[in-house]
């Protein structure tokens, strides 16, 4: 659909995560985030949209089309929860911290038909 902006929820904003929240609300398709307490409030006086430190608030959202996670101390478990909520899911390296937990994001993925994409800062730079 042309001209369609997907709805996303942000967890976690760290260094890089913050720059994309700044771009996600520049196109319009921030929705939610889930940080920190204090990162919260910075969050929602910054960009005016809901935010939480509750994520499981965020995943019944019926409109929500895609989850950027950032977070890595909660990769697995968050990750997993957005996938079987049928959201697909950009996230940040690494994807897991465990290689059998990454294998499972991957095969839990597939079968529930989502997208999980690893973001990779210089992957599409015309050096590489």
């Amino acid at each position: 659909m042309e001209g369609h902006i997907p709805r996303i929820a942000v967890v976690g904003s760290g260094y890089w995560g913050r720059n994309l929240v700044r771009n996600f609300q520049q196109l319009g398709a921030l929705r939610s985030l889930r940080y920190s307490r204090r990162a919260v409030q910075e969050a929602r006086a910054q960009y005016g949209v809901r935010t939480t430190s509750d994520v499981d608030s965020v995943l019944t959202m019926k409109k929500l089309m895609a989850w950027y996670c950032c977070a890595s101390s909660t990769a697995f478990s968050t990750r997993g929860k957005c996938l079987i909520h049928d959201k697909d899911v950009f996230v940040e390296k690494p994807l897991a911290l465990r290689a059998e937990e990454g294998r499972e994001l991957v095969q839990l993925a597939s079968e529930r038909n989502r997208i999980l994409m690893v973001g990779h800062i210089l992957e599409y730079h015309p050096a590489m």
